[in-house]
Order: structure tokens, then C-alpha cells, then sequence
């Protein structure tokens, strides 16, 4: 009786920690493809190496590494023993080394100024809300 409880539990968490990534992920995306509209309507560039980032590009890139991170929230959930503390070190760890690319980018300084700042907003947006749904 209490393997069943016990696996019960197990799973609706996940349920929740994936259901709030999921959601995490479609508010980060909208978010950075606003941020990378509202740049480009401010007159900044969106071109890094001469190629032109469609604002589209923002929002997929932008779920693709998010759903890693929830990927990520997942195995830390099961074999971490403080999942929450160690999900938010390794996340704050890769969003400051997601910075690294913008910043050797061929691009204008305001370029780099927006595609770290769409960074900064999807990581502000995901990781608080997905670490809320790890044990502490």
C-alpha cells in the first residue's frame, strides 16, 4: 500500500514539474520572440554574422533549451539529493555561459545587448518557475 502512494505521488509530481515547464516554456518563447520584435522595431539589427535571425528562430531556440532544462529539472527530481538547489545552479551556470556566444558574435553591440537580454528573460521566466516545483 504505501509502494502505490509513494508512486503515486512520484508521478503526479512529475506531471506537475513537466506541465509547469511546459507552460514555462511557451511564456519564455512569446517572451523572447517580444523582446527580439520590440529590438528590431527599435531599429536594432538582427543579423549576426551577416545572416538575418528571424524572430521566429527566438521562440524555437528559445523551447528547444528550455525543454532541456525541464529535461534536466526531470533527472535532477529523481537522482538529486537537493533537486531544487542543484537545478538552479547548473541552470544559472549554462544561462551565464549561454551568454558567451553573443558576446564573440559577429554582430553590433546592440546585436549582442538584445540577444543577451533574450537569454536573461527566458531564464528568468523558466527557472524560477520550474525550481518552485522541485523538493527542496
Amino acid at each position: 500500500m504505501t509502494t502505490t502512494a509513494q508512486t503515486t505521488r512520484t508521478t503526479t509530481a512529475f506531471g506537475a514539474l513537466i506541465g509547469t515547464g511546459v507552460l514555462a516554456t511557451v511564456a519564455a518563447s512569446a517572451a523572447t520572440m517580444a523582446v527580439a520584435a520590440a529590438g528590431h522595431a527599435a531599429g536594432i539589427g538582427l543579423d549576426v554574422s551577416g545572416a538575418p535571425i528571424p524572430v521566429t528562430g527566438f521562440g524555437v531556440l528559445t523551447a528547444v533549451f528550455s525543454s532541456v532544462g525541464v529535461l534536466l529539472a526531470v533527472l535532477l527530481s529523481r537522482f538529486a539529493r537537493s533537486p531544487r538547489r542543484a537545478f538552479v545552479r547548473t541552470t544559472v551556470v549554462l544561462t551565464v555561459l549561454s551568454l558567451v556566444p553573443d558576446v564573440l558574435a559577429d554582430a553590433g553591440t546592440a546585436t549582442k545587448a538584445l540577444l543577451m537580454l533574450t537569454h536573461l528573460v527566458a531564464a528568468a521566466i523558466v527557472i524560477p518557475a520550474v525550481a518552485r516545483r522541485l523538493a527542496a
